[in-house]
């Protein structure tokens, strides 16, 4: 049985890098999917930006995350990874949170070491767990798998006050703890990532967000230091934001959104995505054959 877990195993043998697009609901996801990208990405602030408005600060619950985890999964066949911030909660409740992803079809998830009450990893005063707790939230994840295909990331946020050596040190331990790849926050060198890939020899994932503290390297750039993975968490969300914020201000300005139709996507590119047409025929062989003997 290929699960969704050796589904993005075999994606990261099979491009380097695998370039993964952040989805904020299930639309976006078939979007993605229809495009031919091989795997999507839930990220927290997506979740707490877009399904309720609130900041990346450790608001959200696990049942949001696997809410929205579960409209993706079911609306597309490739594999998910989910951020699970710092996992919600102690041991126990880091499995069932481990759990609840392979429940929801998830592919991937990836847990940090920040504090509970966590930041963005591109702002400022983030605060570490030491990373024997870290490796314990690792263990606890691992146990938790009921699918051993199931693939557990450990993002580590060290890099702004430990240095890249200071990063090899804590993945060390996490990947002995039972982390299957590492997720680098806010690193600034092609170099760094290079020397973590030789030193460790375990899929390395990269960053690359815009307005943060990661330059936007290239997918050559990145394949040429032995990056496995490439992440666009939120691109295409700031670009949606974006679009909406200029309707929005077209209507308010101008009474008419006639400026803007040109910008937006089609009824029928719409359709096309959703396969429409295909339910309305069901619909109609339903109605037509109603009263039928």
């Amino acid at each position: 049985m290929s699960t969704q877990g050796k589904k993005f195993r075999i994606a990261i043998k099979n491009t380097q890098p695998l370039l993964v697009v952040g989805v904020v609901n299930a639309y976006c996801a078939k979007m993605a999917e229809t495009i031919g990208h091989k795997a999507l990405y839930l990220s927290g602030a997506g979740v707490a930006n877009a399904s309720f408005g609130f900041p990346d600060l450790a608001i959200t619950t696990l049942n949001d995350v696997v809410e929205d985890a579960k409209r993706i999964t079911q609306a597309t066949d490739i594999p998910l990874l989910v951020d699970i911030d710092t996992g919600f909660g102690g041991a126990f409740s880091i499995g069932r949170s481990i759990k609840e992803m392979i429940d929801a079809n998830v592919a991937a998830i990836h847990m940090e070491d920040q504090v509970s009450q966590k930041r963005c990893g591109h702002r400022p005063n983030k605060n570490l767990v030491d990373k024997s707790e870290m490796s314990d939230r690792i263990k606890a994840a691992a146990d938790g798998r009921t699918d051993e295909s199931f693939f557990i990331m450990a993002r580590t946020d060290s890099y702004a006050s430990e240095g890249i050596d200071g990063v090899i040190d804590r993945c060390e331990e996490y990947i002995a703890a039972g982390a299957d790849g590492l997720f680098l926050e806010a690193i600034s060198s092609l170099d760094d990532y290079r020397k973590l890939k030789e030193t460790l020899q375990v899929p390395v994932l990269a960053n690359i967000t815009e307005y943060g503290k990661t330059p936007l390297f290239s997918a050559k750039e990145l394949a040429s230091v032995g990056v496995d993975i490439m992440l666009f968490p939120l691109s295409a969300f700031r670009a949606m934001n974006k679009a909406a914020e200029m309707v929005y201000q077209d209507i308010i300005s101008n009474g008419t959104q006639k400026q803007s139709v040109d910008s937006m996507q089609t009824r029928d590119e719409l359709y096309e995505y959703l396969n429409y047409h295909s339910f309305e025929q069901k619909l109609d062989e339903l109605f037509n054959n109603s009263g039928k003997k």
